[in-house]
């Protein structure tokens, strides 16, 4: 019986294996499809979930669970995938004024060259100076997630004008009576104010008691 499978069966069966390994990691992207023809190009949209918090914990992350919005086109170019786009993701934290949970978004925009193997960029270049094309796929993340990261705020506030909290009994200055305060001794004079005090409680004897030395006896 003769064999009818098509003579570029093979090649077919390889390429959905490769599609199968990338897609089992959302981040990596088959690139075959462009053939390293200048000017070939695809459009991109993934919502990608987050399962390791990005960020500062305790301050303001991009938390587990959430879901990263990417929206790339990758174009084909002569040293290799030019990657250019935009990504969105949720972020949570707390307030570095007032302490109140607060939440949020952050974007970037993405352009990223990915150099093809033995092309000018990728042997004119150290290892961690550009990305590159591996196997035909690129792996976005790096990119994106330190991309993020960095652009995650350094003091995170639940509004520009907010006034935090008061010093002296650390309620929030929104919740507070207007001309509310707390009176305050410069350490430098505090020994004097209670020397001061002490001789104001001499002052209030009454006077045969301070006078008799105290015995009652008379001098």
């Amino acid at each position: 019986m003769s064999d009818e499978r098509s003579p570029n069966a093979g090649d077919e069966r390889a390429t959905d294996r490769g599609n199968a390994r990338a897609d089992s990691n959302p981040w990596v992207i088959d690139t075959h499809e462009l053939g390293r023809r200048p000017g070939a190009s695809r459009q991109l949209e993934l919502d990608i979930p987050v399962e390791t918090p990005l960020g500062v914990p305790d301050v303001v992350t991009v938390p587990s669970g959430a879901a990263i919005s990417v929206d790339v086109l990758l174009e084909s170019v002569v040293e290799g995938v030019l990657v250019t786009g935009s990504a969105t993701a949720p972020t949570t934290g707390q307030c570095s004024r007032c302490l109140d949970p607060i939440t949020g978004e952050v974007s970037i925009d993405i352009t990223e060259l990915f150099a093809y193997p033995e092309s000018t960029t990728d042997e004119t270049t150290e290892e961690d100076e550009v990305s590159r094309v591996v196997d035909d796929r690129i792996d976005l993340e790096p990119v994106v997630r330190d991309a993020l990261v960095l652009a995650l705020p350094l003091v995170p506030l639940c509004r520009e004008d907010c006034e935090g909290l008061c010093s002296g009994c650390g309620v929030k200055w929104a919740e507070l009576e207007p001309g509310h305060g707390h009176e305050t001794i410069d350490p430098r004079w505090a020994a004097l104010v209670e020397r001061l005090q002490d001789t104001d409680d001499v002052s209030d004897v009454p006077s045969d008691q301070a006078g008799d030395g105290g015995d009652g006896s008379d001098r």
